[in-house]
């Protein structure tokens, strides 16, 4: 078929007669081999690896700048991958060729765009959870990635337009090059073209085609010659100079569409308005000219103020100006103190109204508004003891204007007050900790505690003694978390006055002397007697602070916070009604002891409130409290040496990791399930504000520093002991840690710190130990910060040197046979008392067998304990039979028999309490005796405590006696 279609000498019948069929075989070869000769000729166009490389990367990053423009961070952060992807394909190109410009300029802009969007602490925000992740992640990735372009971005900073844009020197390149090619290819294909023509001339009449669309296809190409690329390029003439300033002129027309409306209308009145921008509203005269202002009028006019208060479309701010703008009608007409009173109080409200959600913070300039207005109010009320504020006091009953009776104003200024403490607790937890923004926050305390003290003076005669205990406990939020450095500074023999730390003093209280005497004495005495010493240092730091009113002046030289705090918490023990404020002040009362290091009157007070027992049922926030009232609890109790105590209030915070999120330090990502936002919310308002922060490390430390000192020699008295206890968990996983490490370095950490003088002291190595614990790191870290560090380092020091001669002892008292107290305190550096205290308690506790030698001054051993070997035996040998015994148990189910109630071998199986395994038949017997429930029965004598099997009494703790003359024996481990 091929032969008779492309043959020469075909007629059009012989075409004519083909079928449809014909048609559709002639077709299929075609699909198959579509390339001419013509396409054989065309060259193919290969490209440089460089070309390849960078029009990748330049692909890539205006994929990564069209996301920037729509903020799609999950978006950029792919892109990015996949540049830096690409950027390690072309090392090899940029090797040889250098590194592109195009690149280093999308890294600079990526990176400022990043930070931009960092800086923008509200847009971060809006953002959805996925782009917020992903803009956190961008930023560390840039900022790691553009460490190694260094160099090239420097040198792009310095000139960042010196050079014509690498993109643009492509484009226009490549416009060139493809019209250059272009129009050689146009020519090519048109001298091809017109060939073609010529051939296919002769066949016009086969194919059928007119003459009309060649000649007009000749003559265009006739009038461009042989460069028709001019045919398809842009024509330039008169008429496109016409178009261009058409569009300019329609563009002048879209950017002042409305000076064109005006010259128009041709009437002057009219203004032009910027789109988006709120008119300027005339503020709504309060009264007219003639009408006369007096109380009556002023009050109505408030009422239709606050009217407007909490509805849709209300104005806050204005709200706000048309108070301030009563409050100074009033104050020029004086229409009274109770009126301004009055009107100081829907302003104040006003201003806490100006938050539209609760759960944010207020604005600084409304904050500062807040604590004038404030301040203003208790000064008129302080001036004015005529004026009565309840809330009880009904809207027709108030009296404004009267001066003969009293003033009566509905209002409760307490709540006031207790808002404006909770908004500065929440502008504290919104601020940043580490900027200046919440030092001066912070400073604002002061006046906050100033207004507390003035609340308390005015509502001390006139409310309840249930009100009076929420002003104590304001003032008691203030003052339990500060630390007194006076207390630091006291006279010597003060000090010595104080018995020292041994063991009659945890049986009787420390006594305190100076602080009796301040409580006898009367508040002005104590002023009186001040030291001139104290007063000096008070004038020479008056200079670096503000100015403090008089009232403020006479609070600070007069109580002393102990005392303060004492009365305080005192007076709502008896007269509290509620328990939540009786609790919590409990738990602040505790608390202040502690931090002062009162350590047997804030354990006392802990003993005796029984808050461990019922804290679980109580709120959030007291158990926040009861948290942070325990850690403080075990610091005290490691500074006076009570290890044990010290260990047992810190276990419960740290044993689960979350001591972070105990104390409401900081939240932490949950693995399981993630926090819901309401959730989430909640946590972050009960978070507690920098400035009262415990030191989690220096928590940490004091906890494993505790479990060493318990842990170690515990340890080595029970090394071989198969039901040893342990401790604490968290140090035996610090422990797990450092021994699967391959290669030990010096430590660094403070973890790696106590692990290691855990390592030194298990050999009985004090001055090792006491290297590690001490170190230059560890001091600057964790042991300076307690006030009294030299006391704290020594005795941390003492301590160690005394558990280290508690290991030693327990781990070589079955090689010696005597030990000379004089030789062990040598190698100890102890006096020679207190190793004689630490063996003799020892031996009276019943944890090391041995006696002392009071002549000789030396320790016998009793070499009772068992060998290593023989104490492995033994522990194989119980673990043998309680294997035989699992076994019978499963042969006894596995046949069907039941405990007590089926026979075998003509008897029935009983099992009691060191009875027979079976009565009534066969008996078996283990070693000579029955083994049930811990007891062993035993036909001969044998004493652990004996090497040799003869008789004699046993020693005191960790020993095991069994089996005395046949009878029944019994285990006991202390």
């Amino acid at each position: 078929m091929a032969s008779r279609f492309f043959g020469a000498g075909s007629s059009s019948s012989e075409v004519e007669s083909s079928s449809d069929e014909e048609e559709q075989v002639q077709k299929a070869p075609g699909r198959t081999f579509q390339f001419s000769d013509e396409e054989e000729d065309t060259k193919r166009i290969v490209r440089s690896a460089k070309d390849k490389r960078f029009d990748e990367l330049e692909t890539i990053i205006k994929q990564l700048r069209n996301h920037k423009k729509i903020k799609d961070m999950s978006k950029i952060l792919e892109s990015f991958d996949e540049l830096t992807r690409a950027m390690k394909k072309a090392n090899n190109v940029v090797e040889k060729e250098g590194m592109p410009r195009f690149y280093v300029r999308c890294l600079v802009e990526l990176e400022t765009f990043i930070n931009e969007c960092w800086a923008d602490k509200d847009g971060r925000k809006s953002m959805s959870k996925n782009n917020s992740k992903s803009l956190s992640t961008m930023r560390q990735k840039v900022r790691k990635y553009n460490k190694d372009f260094e160099k090239d971005i420097t040198t792009y900073m310095e000139s960042p337009d010196a050079d014509v844009p690498d993109e643009v020197e492509g484009s226009e390149s490549e416009e060139s090059a493809d019209e250059a090619s272009f129009s050689k290819d146009v020519t090519a294909k048109a001298s091809d073209f017109q060939k073609a023509e010529a051939e296919e001339s002769s066949d016009d009449d086969f194919w059928g085609s007119s003459d009309e669309s060649s000649s007009s296809s000749s003559t265009d190409d006739e009038a461009y010659g042989e460069n028709l690329a001019a045919k398809f390029l842009k024509k330039t003439g008169p008429g496109t100079e016409k178009r261009e300033k058409r569009k300019r002129e329609k563009k002048e027309l879209k950017v002042r569409p409305e000076e064109e409306e005006v010259e128009n209308d041709g009437q002057g009145e009219w203004t032009v308005v910027t789109p988006g921008a709120g008119m300027v509203r005339e503020r709504p005269k309060m009264f007219t000219k003639d009408q006369e202002i007096t109380v009556e009028a002023v009050n109505k006019k408030l009422h239709e103020i606050l009217a407007a208060r909490g509805k849709k479309g209300t104005d806050r701010s204005e709200q706000i100006e048309l108070l301030t703008e009563l409050m100074k009608i009033s104050t020029a007409h004086n229409l009274g103190n109770g009126m301004l009173v009055k009107i100081l109080f829907s302003l104040i409200m006003s201003v806490y109204d100006y938050n539209p959600t609760v759960s944010l913070c207020m604005k600084p300039e409304m904050w500062q508004k807040l604590l004038d207005l404030v301040q203003d109010l208790l000064q008129i009320l302080e001036g004015n003891p005529a004026i009565v504020i309840n809330e009880k006091v009904m809207e027709e009953l108030e009296n404004l204007e009267s001066t003969t009776e009293e003033f009566r104003v509905r209002g409760c200024v307490l709540s006031m007050i207790e808002r404006l403490d909770e908004e500065f607790t929440k502008m504290l937890q919104a601020c940043d900790a580490h900027s200046t923004e919440y030092i001066d926050r912070l400073k604002d305390e002061k006046m906050v505690c100033c207004i507390i003290e003035k609340l308390y003076r005015y509502l001390e005669s006139r409310v309840t003694s249930a009100d009076l205990c929420r002003v104590y406990m304001l003032r008691i939020n203030h003052m339990y978390y500060k630390f007194d450095y006076t207390t630091i500074a006291r006279p010597a023999d003060e000090k010595a006055a104080e018995k020292p730390l041994e063991k009659e003093a945890v049986e009787k209280p420390l006594e305190k002397p100076l602080e009796k005497e301040v409580m006898e004495k009367p508040l002005e005495k104590e002023a009186e007697e001040k030291p001139p010493e104290k007063e000096a240092e008070a004038e020479g730091s008056s200079g670096e602070e503000t100015k403090i009113t008089e009232d403020t002046q006479q609070v600070e030289v007069v109580v002393d916070p102990s005392v303060l705090m004492d009365e305080l918490c005192k007076y709502i023990y008896a007269k509290d009604i509620t328990d939540r404020i009786r609790t919590r002040a409990i738990l602040c009362h505790i608390y202040h002891h502690a931090l002062h290091n009162r350590w047997f009157e804030a354990r006392d007070l802990m003993m005796m409130s029984h808050l461990q027992d019922t804290i679980q049922h109580s709120d959030i926030p007291i158990q926040i409290l009861y948290n942070r009232t325990m850690v403080q609890l075990g610091l005290c109790a490691f500074r006076h040496a009570s290890i044990q105590d010290a260990h047992n209030c810190l276990l419960d915070i740290q044993s689960g990791g979350r001591a972070k999120e105990l104390l409401a330090q900081g939240l932490l990502m949950q693995r399981q399930q993630e926090r819901r936002p309401e959730q989430e919310k909640l946590e972050k308002q009960r978070q507690m504000p920098f400035h009262m922060h415990i030191n989690l490390e220096l928590l940490e430390c004091v906890y494993l520093v505790s479990a060493m000192l318990l842990e170690i020699p515990y340890m080595a008295a029970h090394e071989f002991d198969p039901r040893r206890r342990m401790i604490s968990k968290s140090f035996h996983h610090q422990l797990k840690i450092a021994e699967r490490q391959t290669l030990t370095g010096p430590p660094e950490s403070m973890r790696e710190h106590v692990v290691a003088a855990s390592k030194a002291m298990k050999v009985g190595d004090w001055q090792q130990c006491t290297e590690y614990i001490l170190s230059d790191k560890m001091n600057v870290k964790v042991w300076n910060l307690f006030p009294e560090t030299d006391r704290v380092r020594e005795m941390i020091r003492q301590r160690i040197q005394e558990e280290s001669l508690r290991t030693y002892l327990f781990t070589y008292s079955s090689v010696y046979d005597s030990l000379s107290l004089v030789t062990l305190a040598e190698q100890f550096r102890m006096e020679r008392g207190l190793v004689h205290s630490v063996i003799s308690k020892m031996i009276i506790n019943e944890e090391l067998m041995a006696s002392m030698d009071e002549p000789s001054q030396s320790v016998v051993m009793h070499r009772t304990e068992p060998s290593r070997l023989q104490s492995l035996a033994l522990q194989l040998s119980e673990k043998i039979s309680i294997l035989v015994e699992n076994n019978e148990k499963l042969l006894e189910i596995k046949q069907g028999i039941l405990p007590g109630t089926q026979r075998r071998d003509g008897g029935y199986q009983q099992r009691g309490y060191g009875g027979d395994k079976w009565a009534d038949g066969g008996q078996r017997n283990y070693q000579g005796g029955n083994r049930r429930g811990g007891h062993q029965q035993s036909g001969g004598y044998r004493n652990r405590n004996q090497q040799d099997g003869g008789g004699g009494g046993g020693g005191g703790g960790g020993y095991q006696r069994r089996n005395q003359d046949g009878g029944q024996g019994y285990g006991r481990r202390n």
